[in-house]
């Protein structure tokens, strides 16, 4: 099977999927609202000042000049949610990206190659599993604290983000390396790293949008955990870090529900959003479990 026509055959099927599927619909349609609202809601909202303390007059409900209130620290709130959504968003796609670059790495060179290699991968992977990777996480962030970023928390969600992928991968290559097509390219001269990339990759596209998704949901998941410990960048105001705070601050207590409830029902969003379209492609990528058109 040619790569390209593998490409454009896949890409036309994910098409074809969107239209007939309506949870994966509702899940981009809310996501990429989301997207929207931490980008180009910086067009409208000063997010230079607006989502850091003493910029507004502090604990003031929604009105028409701060819209989602102000917290108790003088921050503007939609500002906040503008800004801290962006942040999350990038620390769990940076997060889930590099993840699921090093289990494609590992996963196709354990299943295409074998032996050896494939022994000290598969142990590796073992071993990381049965790591609690959460209490490292809180050990390691809790040492680094004062030079933890955005970029520095990704890189920790990262280095425990990877064992999954690997072992979903492997799996599938499993699958793949004796069928027709795979061995007519060994016949056809192909090598090694060409056979991954023009034959391999473009059947695997659907499943590595499926653990894509996955991975993201785990970093979010893992972001907010370690944020609401107070582990997270102290200046920026994720959506994770907005929770710590609003529990400092006792905003339940003080019956501040704006300081509270609209960052959950972002994050409700959020998670939704990411669920739908992770059953969805979960469903494509399994053509035992997928619907017939």
């Amino acid at each position: 099977m040619p790569g390209r026509q593998a490409w454009t055959g896949r890409a036309g099927s994910f098409l074809r999927y969107i239209r007939r599927n309506p949870l994966l619909a509702v899940g981009l349609i809310i996501f990429v609202g989301l997207v929207l609202f931490s980008t180009a809601g910086s067009l409208f909202v000063d997010t230079v000042k607006a989502p850091y303390p003493l910029a507004a007059p502090a604990s003031l409900a929604p009105s028409w000049q701060y819209p989602f209130g102000t917290d108790a620290q003088g921050r503007d709130m939609l500002a906040v949610m503008i800004v801290g959504t962006r942040l999350s968003l990038k620390i769990g796609l940076l997060a889930g990206s590099i993840g699921l670059a090093v289990g494609i790495v590992l996963g196709l060179i354990s299943a295409f190659y074998g032996g050896w290699l494939d022994s000290a991968i598969r142990w590796i992977v073992d071993v990381m599993f049965t790591i609690p990777s959460f209490l490292v996480m809180v050990v390691i962030a809790s040492l680094l604290q004062q030079y933890i970023s955005i970029e520095n928390m990704a890189f920790i969600l990262a280095a425990f983000a990877w064992p999954g992928p690997t072992r979903g991968i492997r799996a599938q290559v499993l699958s793949l390396r004796e069928r027709q097509f795979i061995q007519m390219a060994r016949l056809s001269g192909m090598r090694g790293p060409e056979i991954i990339i023009r034959e391999l990759l473009p059947n695997l596209a659907p499943f590595l949008l499926a653990g894509f998704v996955g991975a993201l949901i785990g970093a979010v998941y893992g972001a907010l955990g370690l944020e609401l410990l107070g582990l997270g960048s102290q200046r920026e105001p994720t959506l994770g870090m907005t929770f710590f705070w609003m529990q400092k601050y006792s905003a339940l207590l003080r019956n501040l529900w704006w300081w509270w409830g609209i960052p959950i029902a972002i994050i409700i969003l959020l998670i939704l959003s990411l669920y739908f379209i992770s059953f969805a492609l979960d469903e494509w990528a399994n053509p035992r479990s997928r619907r017939s058109a």
